[in-house]
C-alpha cells in the first residue's frame, strides 16, 4: 500500500453537501459597510442600505413606483423592440443575447417610457433599467428618449430622464452613435419652447449616453456616489498618463467641480423634483410666443 492510499480519508469519501431549507435570495451583503441585509427589508427601502445609506441599483417598476403617484403612469412604446439590423456576431450572434436578456430580464428593452403625475403635476418620464444589457443605448431606447422629448413638447409638461447605463450598444454599431444626435435635438426643441427637463444621473450613467442627453438637462441631478462620466477611470489614466484623484467621476466630485447641480437621496428625490417642477413650472405657448415677439 502507498503512503497516499494509507492516508486516504473515508470520511472524505462518504461526506456529502449539507442541505439546508433555508431558501435562497433572502440576504444580500451590502458592498459598501458590510453588513448583512434582508432582501424584503431592503427593497422597502427602495435599495438603499439602512446603515450606510448605500444606494444599490434600482429596477425601472421600482423607481415608477417610487417617484410617480399611485397609478398615474401610462406607458408608451412598449411594443417596440430591439431588431438585429447589422447581423451583429462575437461569441454569440446579436439574436442570441437579446433572447438571453428577455429571458433574464423579462423585458423587451431597458428604457420604459410614459406619462404620468408627480405630487399631482404631470411630466413626461423615460427610465433606463440597468438590468437589460448594462442599461445599453440602442436604436429603442433612443428612440423611446426623443419620444418622451416629443411627448413633452406635445403637451407642453416637463420632461425628466432617469439614467443608468454603460453607454452605446456596440451591437447596433453607428445606429446607436445616431442616437446621441436624435435624442439631443428633440432636446433642443424643449429648450427652445421654454419646457423644463431635469436629468437624473443614477450609477452609472456613462459614454453615449452621459455625453448627450443625460448631461444636457435644465437641472442635472445624481444619486449620491454615482459613476458618471464618458470614459472609465482605466481608460483616462492610459490616455493622459496620469494617476487620477480619489473619488474621481463620483457625484460627489463632480458637484465639488461644478459638473452636477445637485446630489439627492433616493428617499428625496420624489419631493426634490416635485420642487423644482414647481419652480420651472413651463409657461403658456402664448407667453413664449409674446416674448419671442418682443425680441
Amino acid at each position: 500500500m502507498s503512503f497516499f492510499e494509507s492516508v486516504k480519508s473515508p470520511k472524505l469519501k462518504s461526506s456529502k453537501k449539507q442541505t439546508t431549507n433555508t431558501p435562497t435570495g433572502l440576504w444580500k451583503k451590502c458592498t459598501n459597510c458590510g453588513e448583512i441585509l434582508q432582501n424584503s427589508k431592503l427593497e422597502e427601502q427602495f435599495n438603499v442600505c439602512p446603515y450606510c445609506d448605500h444606494h444599490f441599483r434600482l429596477s425601472g417598476p421600482d423607481r415608477i413606483a417610487l417617484l410617480f403617484d399611485e397609478n398615474t403612469f401610462m406607458p408608451f412604446g412598449e411594443n417596440i423592440k430591439t431588431l438585429d439590423p447589422l447581423k451583429f456576431n462575437d461569441k454569440k450572434t446579436y439574436t442570441e443575447r437579446l433572447e438571453a436578456a428577455y429571458t433574464k430580464s423579462g423585458l423587451n428593452d431597458g428604457t420604459f417610457a410614459g406619462v404620468g403625475e408627480i405630487n399631482g403635476q404631470k411630466v413626461a418620464m423615460a427610465i433606463m433599467d440597468f438590468s437589460f444589457m448594462g442599461g445599453s443605448m440602442g436604436v429603442v431606447t433612443g428612440e423611446k428618449v426623443a419620444m418622451v422629448f416629443d411627448k413633452a413638447f406635445e403637451h407642453n409638461i416637463p420632461a425628466i430622464v432617469i439614467s443608468g447605463s454603460g453607454g452605446a450598444r456596440m451591437q447596433e454599431g453607428i445606429l446607436s452613435l445616431m442616437q446621441m444626435a436624435k435624442t439631443s435635438s428633440s432636446r433642443q426643441r424643449l429648450k427652445n419652447a421654454s419646457i423644463p427637463y431635469i436629468s437624473v444621473l443614477t450609477d452609472p450613467t456613462t459614454g453615449g449616453v452621459a455625453a448627450s442627453f443625460a448631461m444636457q438637462g435644465d437641472l442635472n441631478v445624481a444619486e449620491p456616489k454615482a459613476l458618471i462620466g464618458f470614459a472609465g477611470p482605466r481608460v483616462i489614466e492610459q490616455s493622459i498618463r496620469q494617476v487620477l484623484p480619489e473619488g474621481f467621476q463620483r457625484s460627489e466630485f463632480l458637484l465639488e467641480h461644478g459638473f452636477i447641480d445637485r446630489i439627492v437621496h433616493r428617499h428625496q428625490l420624489k419631493d426634490e423634483i416635485s420642487f423644482f417642477l414647481n419652480m420651472f413650472r413651463p409657461k403658456s405657448r402664448d407667453q413664449v410666443e409674446k416674448e419671442i415677439s418682443l425680441t
